[in-house]
C-alpha cells in the first residue's frame, strides 16, 4: 500500500498512518505473545564481564572466530563449512587498561530478524552490546552490508545514529500538543494525531526540537530502541589489491583487516577505544 500511494502534502498523513501500523505489528514479531506451555530456549546471552562489550555480527563463513582467537586468545571452533559457530563464544581482550569483553555471535541470514537460523537471539544479544563490529567479507562487502542493516533495523537497533530530538509525554487529559522549535518539512499536527491514535494516545505533550520524520516519532513512541555505534570490518584484504584497497579505505565507519595473518589489528583496536567512548582517570 506505501509503494502505491504517491508521495506528496496531502498523502504524507496517511503514509504516517501505515508506517506506525506497521512498527506495531513488527514490535508484536520481536515479543511473541505469551502462551504455550513450552519451557525457555537454550539462550545465548552470557553474563556480562569488564567495563565494555563488543558483539560481532556478520553472515556466517566471514571470519568472526578468526578474528576472535587470533585478538582474545580464545579458542572458537574454526572451520571452513558455514555456521561452525552455534552459541556465543566470549573473549576478553586487555586494552589500555579497560577490559574489553568480545562476543563471537553465530552467523545471521537473511530473515534473521523474523526468526530464520535463530536470528533472533542472536539481534537480541547485539541489542546488550556497547558497539557492533558488523564483519563483512572484503569480496562481496555492499551487498552483505545493506542485509545486515535491514536485520537490525527491523530489530530496534539503529546503528551510528542519535536518539531523534523528539520530547514526548502522555497526559491524562487535554488532547495533544505539539510545539515545534525549527521549521517541520514532514511532520504536522494531523499526521502527528493519526500515529498516535494508532497507538490509541490521545493526550501527550510533543516537542520537536529538529526536523524530524515519521519514523523518529514512532521510534520515541515505541521507546525500545537502542542506539548502537557499529564498525564495519573488511576481512581477508590478503586476497585483494593495493588499488581495491585505497578505495574500501573510503567507506565510512570502516576498517580493512586480515583476521587470519593478524594486519590491521592496531587500527582495528584503536577504532574500536575511538567508537567506546571510555574514558581514562
Amino acid at each position: 500500500q506505501m509503494a502505491r500511494t504517491q508521495k506528496n502534502k496531502a498523502t504524507a498523513h496517511h503514509l504516517g498512518l501505515l508506517k506506525a501500523r506497521l512498527a506495531k505489528l513488527r514490535r508484536e514479531l520481536i515479543t511473541p505473545k505469551g502462551g504455550g506451555g513450552g519451557g525457555p530456549g537454550e539462550g545465548f546471552d552470557v553474563a556480562k564481564t569488564g567495563d565494555a562489550r563488543i558483539g560481532f555480527v556478520g553472515f556466517p563463513s566471514v571470519g568472526k572466530s578468526t578474528l576472535l582467537s587470533n585478538l582474545a586468545g580464545v579458542y572458537s571452533e574454526v572451520a571452513a563449512y558455514e555456521f561452525t559457530t552455534l552459541t556465543t563464544v566470549p573473549g576478553v581482550i586487555r586494552y589500555k587498561g579497560a577490559k574489553i569483553q568480545l562476543l563471537d555471535l553465530p552467523g545471521i541470514i537473511e530473515g534473521a530478524k523474523d526468526g530464520k537460523g535463530r536470528g533472533r537471539q542472536v539481534i537480541a544479544v547485539a541489542r546488550t552490546c556497547n558497539l557492533i563490529l558488523i564483519v563483512l567479507d572484503v569480496l562481496k562487502p555492499l551487498g552483505h552490508k545493506k542485509i545486515i542493516e535491514n536485520e537490525l533495523e527491523g530489530f530496534g537497533i539503529r546503528l551510528n545514529s542519535k536518539p531523534p530530538n523528539i520530547g514526548f509525554k502522555k497526559k491524562d487529559k487535554g488532547g495533544i500538543n505539539l510545539t515545534a522549535t525549527c521549521p517541520q518539512s514532514e511532520l504536522d499536527t494531523e499526521t502527528v494525531k493519526s500515529i498516535l491514535a494508532e497507538y490509541k494516545i490521545h493526550n501527550a505533550d510533543v516537542t520537536l526540537r529538529s526536523d524530524a520524520t515519521a519514523d523518529d516519532l514512532i521510534d520515541v513512541v515505541e521507546g525500545n530502541r537502542v542506539y548502537i555505534p557499529c564498525i564495519y570490518v573488511l576481512n581477508k584484504i590478503d586476497q585483494i589489491s593495493i588499488e581495491e584497497l585505497d578505495i574500501i579505505y573510503k567507506v565510512p565507519h570502516c576498517v580493512p583487516i586480515s583476521a587470519h595473518h593478524r594486519w590491521n589489528f592496531d587500527d582495528l583496536l584503536e577504532k574500536i577505544w575511538d567508537y567506546l567512548k571510555l574514558v581514562r582517570m
